[in-house]
């Protein structure tokens, strides 16, 4: 039976993270991904912005980890040559009654690191994005957008420079908890048996699923998984706006907002679409990303509350993504859940639950919060 060191399960963006931080401190580290490519789940399928932390509670994992790998995604990009744009963002009220909401959101920046959000009145939001039309905004402008398979591209490049190997197309049909470490078994043409004295789970939609497949991990302390579907639309013609703009927040998402892609493209989404539970113990399935048009019916009149101009008709569907959240529809937003020894027990095992936005600009801290994590033990 072969040893390795190190294994990561999933190679998203958050998984070549935690591998690359793994790797680049001699750690010699595998890479297991089912599918075909890397990032071809959560990680491709997001409106690929890179956050600056304003929304989350102070001091939680999310808000700390957002505002530390926002200012590291930026050295990142600049060393890697991974193209990004620092657009800013306006987050809008667009009725009266909302502005206490908005002024809430302006002090949650604050207190957790946002130095540089501005509030802005009518008059001075119109004057930056003449067709908006809202009672007040804040502006963000360190907010910006990102190539993302650029970003996982890279962070791959850094990790097999420094020694880690992926391997496609090998699910992890399960495994074993033992004194001496794991007992893993990969799947795929090339199926293995191998043991590993450190587990990463960085399986995004299926990391509940991966835990439970490992005999020995204790069922109690599986979160529930919930999957969220957001459907984006693309803006037939010119964007009519240079900067991201959103609405405020809404349950199991931030709204229906405008963002904008490197080429300048304008897209809206996502919506909130509460799919089937998985079935724990049952195995995982293909997803459906198929768009329904006909969900694009709700957006005009989401989209018209901060910008009336939108025509009729300019709407096109573009492509979904599945969030994968750990707090179903009736409960509070819930937090990253990094479940390490000090959680569970088990040593050398790291469990990512619930690591959907900000997950992607909070990549990098992610991983070094990990590496800190296991390393230590």
């Amino acid at each position: 039976m072969e040893s390795v060191a190190a294994v990561v399960i999933g190679a998203g963006v958050v998984g070549l993270a935690c591998a690359r931080a793994l790797a680049q401190r001699g750690v010699e580290t595998v890479i297991l991904e089912r599918n075909d490519a890397f990032g071809s789940e959560t990680s491709a399928r997001n409106s690929e912005v890179m956050h600056a932390g304003l929304y989350y509670p102070t001091a939680s994992l999310k808000a700390r980890l957002c505002v530390a790998g926002r200012r590291q995604l930026d050295e990142f990009c600049a060393t890697h040559g991974v193209r990004h744009r620092r657009c800013g963002k306006l987050i809008v009220a667009t009725a009266a009654v909302q502005e206490d909401r908005l002024r809430a959101l302006l002090l949650q920046g604050h207190a957790n690191g946002v130095a540089d959000l501005r509030w802005l009145s009518a008059a001075a939001a119109s004057a930056r994005e003449p067709q908006l039309r809202c009672t007040a905004a804040l502006l963000s402008p360190s907010t910006g957008i990102i190539d993302s398979h650029g970003l996982m591209l890279a962070l791959l490049g850094d990790a097999e420079r420094a020694g880690a190997s992926l391997a496609l197309r090998s699910p992890l049909r399960g495994g074993a908890i033992e004194n001496a470490g794991f007992v893993l078994d990969s799947g795929g043409a090339d199926s293995l048996r191998f043991r590993a004295n450190l587990v990463i789970n960085a399986a995004g939609l299926w990391a509940p699923e991966v835990a439970a497949s490992l005999a020995g991990f204790p069922s109690a302390l599986l979160p529930r998984n919930h999957h969220a579907k957001g459907s984006y639309y693309t803006l037939a013609g010119r964007s009519p706006f240079s900067r991201l703009v959103y609405p405020l927040p809404e349950t199991g998402g931030l709204g229906v907002h405008l963002t904008l892609d490197l080429g300048g493209q304008a897209r809206f989404g996502p919506d909130v679409e509460w799919l089937p539970d998985p079935i724990p113990g049952q195995p995982i399935g293909k997803l459906d990303y198929r768009v329904d048009a006909t969900r694009a019916d709700a957006f005009p009149a989401e989209i018209r509350r901060y910008w009336p101009g939108l025509p009729d008709g300019a709407l096109a569907p573009a492509y979904a993504g599945i969030r994968p959240k750990i707090a179903g529809p009736a409960d509070a937003a819930a937090d990253f859940l990094i479940q390490g020894p000090a959680q569970h027990g088990i040593r050398g095992l790291i469990n990512l639950f619930g690591i959907e936005s900000p997950g992607l600009t909070a990549s990098l801290a992610i991983a070094d919060y990990v590496a800190a994590e296991v390393l230590a033990d």
